[in-house]
């Protein structure tokens, strides 16, 4: 039998652009985190209805569907993940962005244009143990 090594966590990493989330969902597995990689926002939410508990959760705003806002009101309003860490990652910087993330109980906002993926992650573990 062979011991499996603990992960620090699980990641649910939200994000409709496939190359950003096989290099996001490449670098938390990298750093020793289960990751959990959807490109849709509602299969997302159907997902964390069912039997996904992830601890992080990380999402894009402008995505198909519902969106990364409709994601996030969605998780808020059913008391998905209630106890995850929940972090826009989004090229979109705005003021009003902020704003809406306040609304939703955001723990966090990344920008990815201002970061590297090690940044990323980085700012991530920070925001998650607070």
């Amino acid at each position: 039998m062979t011991d499996v090594p603990a992960t620090k966590g699980h990641v649910l990493l939200v994000d409709d652009d496939a190359f950003l989330l096989d290099m996001y969902a490449l670098k938390f597995k990298n750093a020793g985190y289960e990751v959990s990689a959807i490109n849709d926002p509602q299969e997302a939410v159907d997902k964390l209805k069912g039997d996904l508990k992830p601890d992080i959760i990380l999402f894009d705003i402008v995505m198909p569907g519902i969106g990364g806002w409709g994601f996030a009101e969605q998780v808020r309003t059913n008391n998905l993940s209630e106890h995850a860490t929940l972090i826009v990652l989004s090229n979109q910087g705005q003021q009003s962005d902020f704003e809406t993330s306040k609304k939703y109980n955001v723990d966090g906002y990344i920008v990815k244009a201002l970061s590297t993926p090690s940044e990323v992650l980085q700012e991530v573990e920070k925001i998650h143990n607070k």
